[in-house]
């Protein structure tokens, strides 16, 4: 009788590899900065042949925006019983994020490169704005199954007012966060909530 091969455990490799060269890419930046952020540095720390990281990325700002949108993945749309809770618990969950050295780091370090370099903005655009804007979508449709939003009658219009609602909601955290330094805490983020509900059932409608 034949012996079987045990079946293989774990991750592939190839995903362990993407993990650690971004969490290595992350760990560069923050003790680097941009500039002086490398791919040769970043294969060392990653403990992979540079060549890997080139199949993988054309460069740097590519690779750094990877890096960021994998935190930004990590964020979710808690059920905490009401819209107005969720939106709180998503925001309070978007500014410890925005808190976090790597995150402030990276992000602060794209944002500044892609405002002269337009392939760069069109990556932060698809890989991080757009993939994040599932958080609204899944809040209205949630909020609609409770009774507190009305059905959406036109789909296009109901895009445009998510993708402005994710504007609102992040511009302003962003801002509060990396630029004014302002703590985002829970009064910060109630009185927040109010204001972008009484918005968005205005435009509701």
């Amino acid at each position: 009788m034949q012996s079987r091969t045990p079946p293989r455990t774990g991750r592939p490799r190839s995903a362990a590899a993407d993990e650690a060269i971004l969490e290595a890419t992350r760990a560069a930046l923050v003790e680097l900065g941009w500039s002086k952020l490398t791919l040769g540095d970043v294969a060392t720390r990653a403990g992979v042949a540079k060549t890997t990281l080139y199949r993988r990325w054309a460069g740097k700002n590519e690779l750094v925006v990877d890096a960021v949108a994998v935190l930004f993945d990590e964020l979710e749309l808690p059920d905490r019983g009401s819209l107005a809770a969720d939106i709180e618990g998503v925001v309070l969950q978007f500014a410890a994020l925005l808190d976090r050295p790597e995150t402030k780091t990276a992000l602060m370090a794209v944002v500044a490169e892609s405002t002269r370099d337009a392939p760069l903005r069109e990556r932060i655009r698809t890989s991080i704005v757009d993939r994040q804007k599932r958080l609204v979508l899944e809040g209205r449709a949630r909020a609609e199954r409770r009774g507190e939003l009305p059905a959406s009658a036109d789909p296009a219009a109901a895009a445009r007012t998510a993708d402005l609602i994710f504007d609102v909601a992040a511009g302003a955290v962003v801002h509060r966060t990396l630029v004014s330094a302002e703590p985002v805490d829970a009064e910060w983020v109630r009185r927040f909530t109010s204001l972008l509900l009484g918005g968005l059932t205005a435009a509701s409608e």
